[in-house]
């Protein structure tokens, strides 16, 4: 590695960063042309009204969708800086965190993914300046393509905390080992939104079966109890600010599915939504809960197998698809961790080459970025539980992607166990 290299680099990222600056630039002027209603973002700033003034925070409905608070007290909490501002100056602020956001969420991803076409670099200092480099130009070019798949463009238009969510949890699994922080990030994600919790169990069990092999404490068990650590503590202090608020909900509302929205709505990408659609039903019941038992531990084995194998964004990401997958509601912009999967996906077919490992990758591409869940009847009128099997198809594309990434993950993990047994 070369001093003109990392040059030949540098120069590189101003192209990168403009690229991206004009894609977002075409992205923001596109959702203000299509009138954004940044609703969820309302509904969080009316939570923060709430807490200021000590109304029942569940007693809420907000908005002209009378939509109601579904968060954990701490969510609420966070969100009262929110009524500090104009509310023309809040979407704004929001429309560019969340931007700023997807360009952090993505380099989270390609630090945890690893692009090991530099494996071969050394920790010299212009070598690992080098690599810095390739990977924030990186980082731009795929921000500039991906706030134009569906996820991420619901999570804008509706002023959602996805990414957010999603950052926090990568900037954790994206850690060293036995980092004294590692855990911190899932825990306050959890507190604010109950589904990065699977990441704590994901990490539980990893460690525990390190720990029944080797004999030691080993660092996914210490990174699963900064996490439960975290949580509690941030859970704690919600308690003592808001009691009545975090006694209702901790023994009422997170029971309470229904609150969130309908189960069929073409939106809710999850084994219950699909299952609602599929038995024409309003309510999968049983059927939903042994289906979502069996998938979730399915996932959670073939993330710990994954992560045993020292393979961490495999784990990271078979974990999330878990999480979105057993949710009783994951709406459309819920799966933003379409990012890394296709990040990850794409990396593997350059590594193995292969019509099959292109035509995966390109798959999950179109998928996310063809909006195709919203070509079925949907809205006023429960018109999801009256789909034929092509709408139905349609709206359970999301679903079927993440078992697809699951069994590529769990067959890369058995070829892998193959290769290694022969080799030895």
């Amino acid at each position: 590695m070369t001093v003109i290299a990392l040059a030949a680099a540098h120069r590189r990222v101003p192209l990168a960063a403009g690229a991206c600056l004009l894609s977002f630039t075409a992205f923001w002027i596109a959702q203000r042309a299509a009138d954004v209603s940044m609703i969820d973002l309302m509904v969080y700033r009316a939570e923060g009204e709430t807490v200021r003034a000590g109304g029942d925070l569940y007693a809420l409905r907000t908005t002209e969708a009378r939509l109601p608070t579904t968060y954990p007290p701490f969510a609420a909490l966070l969100f009262t800086p929110l009524t500090l501002l104009e509310t023309a100056d809040m979407r704004t602020l929001a429309t560019l965190g969340n931007l700023l956001l997807l360009v952090a969420f993505v380099h989270l991803s390609l630090l945890l993914i690893g692009d090991k076409r530099h494996a071969h670099v050394t920790h010299a200092r212009v070598e690992h300046a080098h690599v810095k480099h390739v990977r924030l130009e990186s980082a731009l070019w795929v921000s500039a393509l991906a706030v134009w798949c569906e996820p991420v463009w619901t999570t804008l238009r509706y002023g959602q905390i996805n990414l957010l969510l999603a950052a926090l949890v990568l900037w954790d699994l994206s850690r060293r080992p036995g980092h004294r922080w590692a855990g911190v990030g899932i825990g306050i994600a959890a507190a604010i939104k109950l589904t990065p919790a699977l990441f704590a169990v994901f990490l539980l069990l990893t460690g525990a079966v390190e720990a029944s092999r080797r004999g030691t404490w080993r660092p996914a068990v210490r990174h699963a109890c900064v996490a439960s650590v975290s949580f509690t503590g941030a859970t704690l202090l919600a308690a003592a600010v808001l009691p009545y608020d975090s006694w209702r909900f901790w023994t009422r509302m997170v029971f309470e599915a229904g609150r969130v929205g309908l189960a069929e709505d073409t939106a809710n990408q999850s084994l219950r939504g699909v299952l609602a659609r599929l038995l024409h039903t309003g309510e999968p019941g049983g059927a939903w809960v042994m289906a979502a038992a069996v998938v979730g531990v399915l996932g959670l084995a073939v993330a710990v197998a994954s992560a045993l194998r020292g393979e961490r964004a495999w784990a990271a990401l078979a974990c999330a698809a878990t999480a979105l997958l057993v949710s009783p509601v994951s709406w459309s912009h819920h799966w933003v961790w379409c990012v890394p999967m296709v990040l990850l996906l794409g990396m593997e077919a350059m590594r193995r080459g292969g019509r099959a490992s292109w035509a995966v990758a390109g798959a999950a591409s179109l998928v996310f970025c063809s909006y195709a869940l919203w070509w079925v009847p949907h809205g006023a009128g429960r018109l999801e539980l009256a789909q034929n099997f092509g709408q139905m198809t349609l709206s359970a594309l999301y679903v079927v992607t993440a078992f697809a990434f699951l069994l590529v993950a769990s067959t890369r993990s058995r070829t892998i166990t193959r290769s290694r047994a022969i080799t030895r």
